[in-house]
């Protein structure tokens, strides 16, 4: 037996058997150029100076999601006849969710303008990319199927909530990697107990969760707080990502305005920033190797703005935090509004010496499936064949989702004295 075999440490032991043609296929993708890219690609962004550990790379969680998807499947394929090529489409879909992901993930993403699932279809779809041959060779119907699935078309199934839902295998494998490779201790659960719970409601053809499941959806959803509080909304973390933001913005203004020092304008970086097209082989050049190279290229830039946030973001000179979650939204707004009138008076630049931040993203967030019953967020099949949302039998889901707010104001070091004696608290 071909065996190859990859340590993992989240979920130890991930094997490929080279005799079956799924797992040949999926060892086959995993060394192509554009999967290879996502090594060079950070999963937290800039958690790492916040937690030192936390380098790991979108590789390694993509890797992670298809072994979550591979037990997910396991567990359902026991209690339901479930057909090979649907399992062929999932684990695919899985390894090569996060293709599209541009340097430091959501961050760059807002910038530029790219959103990363559009390019993870174009590059599963696209004839010039490896991906999209190797697929092909296997089933030249699978570039297509793929794109189909993560589309969730014709109509979202069970099939499409293992790796898009509140109980999917995206979700369970962050948490869990994060968790781990930061150090925190904040979210672990029991993945065990809550795939062993899963199953397939038949009436509506969706993921579940059984009755006997109910406290290990608890415990994941409390894990996924605690990470949001501590880890994905640390205001060191936040702080570091607003500064990435606020630099990629300004090399994009000084490109606009034809000032930026670096890099030339057929460099990849210079085109996602301008919303330019990338050729596939100019996409999987980008990497966050390609932007810290910049940071340390604008770190001596002579405009000043840049120069000060590539600096701070090199050498963690972060722009200091005031909390305003005391506040109600009106006093807060209010505070911010002072502290930005006196920063300018002062002789600031209101635009990169100061942001306020509050969270747009819940640990329990509700999405509205066109095919899901409303208010379907995580299903519980009840012992009588009923179907329930969690948030009806447990008051974990909305507590959680209440008590996680907070706001706050980011001012570059030198206007911090000016800007708390605006907000005057």
């Amino acid at each position: 037996m071909a065996e190859k075999i990859i340590r993992d440490p989240v979920h130890d032991v991930i094997t490929f058997d080279l005799d079956k043609p799924l797992d040949s296929l999926l060892f086959k993708l995993l060394a192509t150029p554009e999967v290879q890219r996502l090594r060079r690609v950070k999963q937290l962004g800039m958690a790492s100076l916040a937690y030192p550990g936390a380098d790991h790379s979108r590789y390694s969680h993509s890797l992670g999601v298809m072994q979550t998807a591979r037990l997910m499947w396991a567990q359902l394929r026991r209690h339901h006849s479930l057909d090979e090529h649907s399992e062929t489409i999932l684990l695919v879909a899985a390894l090569l969710h996060d293709l599209g992901h541009g340097p430091f993930s959501h961050v760059f993403e807002r910038v530029s303008g790219i959103h990363h699932e559009k390019l993870t279809q174009r590059l599963i779809a696209d004839p010039e990319s490896q991906v999209h041959r190797i697929l092909a060779e296997h089933d030249r119907e699978l570039p297509e199927q793929v794109l189909r699935y993560l589309r969730c078309q014709p109509e979202r199934t069970f099939l499409n909530d293992l790796l898009s839902s509140q109980l999917d295998a995206d979700r369970f494998d962050y948490l869990l990697r994060d968790n781990l490779m930061t150090g925190s201790r904040y979210g672990d659960y029991d993945l065990n107990w809550l795939i062993h719970a899963l199953t397939i409601d038949r009436q509506t053809n969706r993921l579940a969760v059984t009755w006997k499941g109910v406290s290990a959806a608890e415990d994941y959803i409390q894990s996924r707080y605690h990470m949001y509080r501590n880890v994905y909304f640390h205001k060191v973390v936040r702080s570091a990502e607003g500064m990435v933001k606020l630099a990629l913005q300004r090399a994009k203004r000084l490109a606009v305005q034809g000032r930026l020092p670096w890099p030339p304008r057929d460099q990849a970086l210079y085109k996602s920033l301008m919303g330019q097209r990338l050729s596939i082989e100019e996409f999987t050049d980008l990497d966050d190797i390609s932007v810290l190279h910049c940071f340390k290229l604008w770190a001596t830039a002579e405009d000043a703005e840049l120069a000060g946030l590539c600096h701070g973001l090199l050498y963690r000179r972060l722009y200091k935090t005031i909390d305003l979650s005391q506040l109600s939204a009106d006093e807060a707004s209010a505070a911010a509004r002072r502290a930005t009138e006196a920063i300018t008076e002062a002789g600031g630049d209101p635009q990169y010496a100061i942001f306020y931040d509050q969270p747009d993203d819940e640990p329990h967030e509700a999405k509205d499936y066109a095919q899901s019953p409303a208010g379907m967020n995580i299903a519980v099949l009840r012992p009588d064949g009923s179907l329930a949302d969690l948030g009806d039998i447990s008051p974990l889901p909305a507590a959680l989702h209440k008590q996680l707010q907070f706001r706050r104001l980011h001012i570059a070091e030198q206007w911090k004295s000016i800007a708390l004696a605006a907000v005057n608290f």
